[in-house]
């Protein structure tokens, strides 16, 4: 933002100056470029016979000029800054001819010193303001750059990363709107800091993914539109009177998104500096959004993976078939109204889905045996936990999700397996995987009988609360199941008929 060059200097010292050096006290002004009085030590009068006189207020050279008047004269001299005129110093003298020549030889010597010092000072001022302004440009950006690298680091990646990110630029750049678009993905996320409603934001949002994202794709360049009447709007944002800040978010050289601020026609208009926070946050972005791309594909892939290894283990008992997946659902279920954080969940999610990995390696001859297990053949189903974790605890990804796994068949009463851990000894995300695990066991079918009603299997797990389950998560999946989840048809869950 421009500064005045003359409104803070302190010219009632340069006043004194020019007595000192004249030994008369003078009536001086300082006046701006265009001959308005800005300061003339409170003469008010002065001011208003300033304003009357009718001078032209040109140079003729580099010397002190003269107007005259019936009733004074005015002796002014430019004031240059950096090359350029930025005011005049002028002096109310009494009429022409009625003071002596030296006085006036002395008053323009004066006054060439005193016009030179205000211009020296006037121009280092304003390489101190805009250094000042230049600073405060880095500090908003460093400031922004630090936020946004803090909150990544604060982020899991269950978070919605591009709207938590775009929340907070939206209220820091004092925004309206605040948008990510990525046509390529799919991908439009968008923040509102409304100072007044949008009552179309869904169709701003599609003029953003169409004709607005392609010009910038073209012109590789920042789009800034303050202007109502700027030619662009023909073809971009037809109709529409927000105040545009538009960045392209390059990836190898390419534009595959745009960062956009919308602001309404009232809002003050999108500043040089605004356009630099805005391409600091779209490099940002970029780096995000390729990491994000790669988190996804590397999730894909842990998903493939999962089923692959769930697969492999059904495929040995074709009446377990669906179980992992089951459980894995309801354990989430229970997880989600528990309130476990993000990175918890997660845990959760690969535990309670890769639980009975481990039965991979039991002999198909005991897995499938339609009839009642020997001891021998019961130690071999015992051993499953063990061998899951011997399987998992490879992959560094899945190390939270091990414990859930591995104890899934530890009972509270300490009499489970493989460790016999009691109580809250048991992992958390274990003793909830064993909710589940039992409900599913008790309600789908086996190769020696038929699954049991809900109802039924809901009575067995009260039953063995403080035994075999933990009491405080079966109060929890108690309050899942009466909200009457989908899941429950979803997997043909049989139910008894309410009694009359």
């Amino acid at each position: 933002m421009p500064h005045d060059p003359l409104a803070n200097a302190d010219f009632s010292r340069h006043a004194r100056w020019v007595q000192r050096m004249t030994g008369s006290e003078q009536s001086l002004a300082v006046c701006d470029a265009a001959g308005t009085p800005c300061w003339t030590g409170g003469d008010t009068a002065l001011a208003e016979w300033l304003g009357q006189c009718g001078v032209a207020w040109t140079a003729d050279g580099e010397g002190m000029q003269r107007h005259d008047t019936a009733d004074a004269s005015l002796l002014y001299m430019a004031i240059v800054s950096k090359g350029r005129r930025i005011g005049w110093l002028a002096v109310k003298m009494a009429p022409a001819g009625s003071a002596a020549p030296f006085e006036w030889d002395a008053l323009a010597e004066a006054l060439e010193d005193v016009a030179a010092t205000i211009g020296e000072e006037c121009g280092t001022q304003g390489e101190l303001d805009a250094m000042a302004d230049e600073l405060s440009d880095r500090y908003e950006e460093l400031h922004l750059v630090y936020a946004i690298d803090r909150q990544v680091q604060d982020m899991t990646s269950g978070e919605d990363v591009f709207g938590s990110l775009l929340e907070s630029w939206a209220e820091h750049m004092d925004a309206d709107v605040a948008a990510f678009i990525k046509p390529g993905d799919n991908l439009c996320v968008s923040a509102t800091n409304l100072s007044a409603p949008i009552h179309n934001l869904d169709l701003v949002l599609v003029e953003m993914r169409g004709d607005l994202y392609r010009f910038t794709h073209s012109s590789r360049q920042p789009i800034v539109m303050n202007d109502a009447d700027d030619a662009r709007r023909a073809y971009i944002f037809t109709d529409m009177p927000f105040k545009i800040l538009c960045c392209p978010v390059f990836q190898d050289k390419s534009v595959v998104a745009i960062l956009v601020l919308l602001n309404h026609a009232h809002k003050e208009d999108f500043s040089n500096s605004d356009r630099k926070l805005g391409e600091v946050l779209a490099n940002h972005l970029s780096s995000l959004s390729r990491m994000h791309s790669m988190l996804a594909e590397t999730s894909k892939f842990n998903q493939q993976m999962a089923a692959a290894l769930i697969e492999a283990v059904e495929a040995k008992d074709p009446y377990t078939r669906g179980h992992s997946e089951r459980v894995h659902h309801i354990a989430m279920e229970i997880g989600r109204a528990l309130h476990l954080p993000p990175r918890e969940l997660d845990n959760l999610f690969w535990g309670s889905l890769l639980h009975d990995v481990g039965k991979i390696g039991i002999p198909d001859a005991v897995l499938c045996k339609p009839g009642r297990l020997t001891r021998d053949e019961f130690t071999f189903i015992m051993v499953h936990p063990e061998r899951s974790y011997e399987i998992l605890r490879h992959i560094d990804r899945l190390k939270g999700a091990v414990p859930g796994a591995r104890h899934h068949q530890e009972k509270y009463d300490g009499t489970g397996y493989p460790h016999g851990l009691q109580g809250n000894d048991i992992p958390y995300n274990a003793r909830i995987i064993a909710v589940a695990d039992t409900y599913d066991s008790i309600t789908s079918s086996r190769a020696y009988r038929a699954g049991r009603s809900h109802e039924v299997a809901m009575a067995e797990i009260v039953r063995v609360a403080g035994v075999q389950l933990d009491p405080g998560i079966i109060a929890v999946f108690e309050k899942v199941c009466a909200l009457e989840p989908d899941w429950i048809a979803a997997f043909g869950i049989q139910r008894e008929p309410a009694a009359a």
